[in-house]
């Protein structure tokens, strides 16, 4: 763990896997509730936390420097399951980079539970992991000028879906109705850090 300064009151936290810095955000979430922590923002990402708006940051580095890394969190009892039709144009390419039919690679995702390890990108854009190694794909070599709303996709070891409509190089594979973020509800974003995630299919899967 690698503890670096930001500004006045904030720090970075580097790690070394995914899976630890959700370990870290979930630890350091429960200390805030507790009312161990003081931090305005704890955010999460690929393998670093950041904390925002510390009262004595320097005293949390030491803390934090000292300490080990915490175990992996408990899984969430609810989990957020997504409809999605597997139609996406990208879908037979990345059957083909697995080894297996376009049918085949669309039951591969949906028979995975996913987790949202961090979001960012767009509002309500979640990097959901889950899905073995060897199911990695690359992000498509030309990206697109405009992805539409609710695409359901693949890049390295990730899934997400957009939000909204927004250029975008990852392999397409689907597509929801599912309303990633509104300003109406409560919480705004449907998905966030740690929520386990299904992908429903709602119709026949894939193609032969």
């Amino acid at each position: 763990m690698k503890v670096l300064p930001v500004g006045e009151d904030a720090l970075l936290v580097e790690v070394c896997s995914g899976d630890e810095a959700q370990a870290l955000h979930a630890e350091l979430l429960r200390r805030r509730a507790e009312g161990s922590l003081s931090a305005c923002e704890i955010v999460p990402a690929a393998r670093t936390v950041l904390l925002d708006g510390l009262d004595a940051p320097s005293r949390v580095a030491a803390e934090l420097t000292a300490a080990e890394l915490p175990p992996a969190p408990p899984r969430a009892r609810a989990v957020v399951e997504i409809p999605v039709r597997y139609d996406g144009p990208d879908l037979a390419d990345v059957a083909a980079h697995w080894g297996v039919p376009a049918r085949e690679a669309a039951r591969i995702h949906a028979r995975t539970e996913f987790r949202v390890a961090f979001c960012g990108f767009a509002p309500g854009f979640g990097y959901l992991t889950g899905l073995p190694p060897r199911y990695d794909v690359p992000r498509r070599a030309t990206p697109r000028t405009a992805v539409p709303a609710g695409s359901v996709a693949l890049a390295g070891p990730y899934t997400g879906v957009y939000p909204r409509s927004s250029p975008g190089g990852w392999q397409l594979i689907g597509t929801t109705d599912a309303v990633l973020w509104d300003h109406a509800r409560v919480p705004a974003a449907l998905l966030s850090p740690g929520t386990r995630v299904r992908f429903v299919p709602v119709e026949p899967v894939g193609h032969p």
